[in-house]
């Protein structure tokens, strides 16, 4: 719970000028989707591709964040908002370092989104909308996840028995089922280019 003795402390280094020691304009790669869409496979293909470029950047992966930080987190819908409320905290500590983030994570609420996008500073924010039928995700299935939901093993599935907001004008719209995912990965980097987040 928040306490009412707790004032933020301002340091001495910049957020400016620690993006301008990387030479990057720090950004929140916001990455969502149904699980086995391809957010984890197309942010681990762009963080390797900004690696390459010699860019400062970093992956929040879903799962990865829930075996420690939202470990004590289940599924239910309330749980999803703090997993997510969580993670963009640690995600705007990340920028304020000056450093790229992605953030791999179903996400389902739009709400959930827009109070991410609503923690930072005009255009940092970065929708990375993860096109791909639910069909082709239920083919993939590649932790049998949805074989579960199915069965009635797992509930509050996204895209089965929990709702899915679908984003309705992301900056990024990528379509795994059509492209390889280095043209996705490379969709990607083209925007970081195009808006100057790196350079070319």
């Amino acid at each position: 719970m928040k306490t009412d003795n707790t004032v933020w402390h301002d340091q001495q280094v910049t957020k400016q000028q620690r993006a301008e020691l990387k030479k990057q304009k720090p950004c929140l790669l916001w990455y969502t989707g149904l699980s086995g869409s391809g957010k984890s496979t197309v942010a681990n293909a762009v963080d390797a591709l900004l690696f390459e470029r010699t860019c400062h950047s970093y992956l929040l992966d879903g799962d990865n964040v829930r075996h420690g930080l939202n470990g004590d987190l289940g599924f239910s819908d309330e749980a999803r908002v703090e997993n997510i409320r969580r993670i963009s905290e640690v995600a705007k500590l990340f920028l304020d370092a000056g450093v790229i983030v992605s953030t791999a994570f179903i996400s389902p609420f739009a709400s959930d989104r827009a109070m991410a996008k609503a923690k930072l500073e005009q255009g940092e924010f970065i929708e990375v909308f993860i096109d791909t039928p639910i069909e082709v995700c239920e083919q993939r299935d590649p932790k049998g996840l949805y074989k579960k939901a199915r069965a009635g093993e797992i509930k509050d599935f996204t895209g089965i028995d929990s709702t899915y907001d679908v984003p309705e004008s992301p900056q990024i719209h990528v379509k795994t089922a059509e492209q390889s995912i280095e043209a996705c990965a490379q969709q990607i980097v083209n925007y970081l280019i195009e808006r100057q987040f790196i350079s070319s």
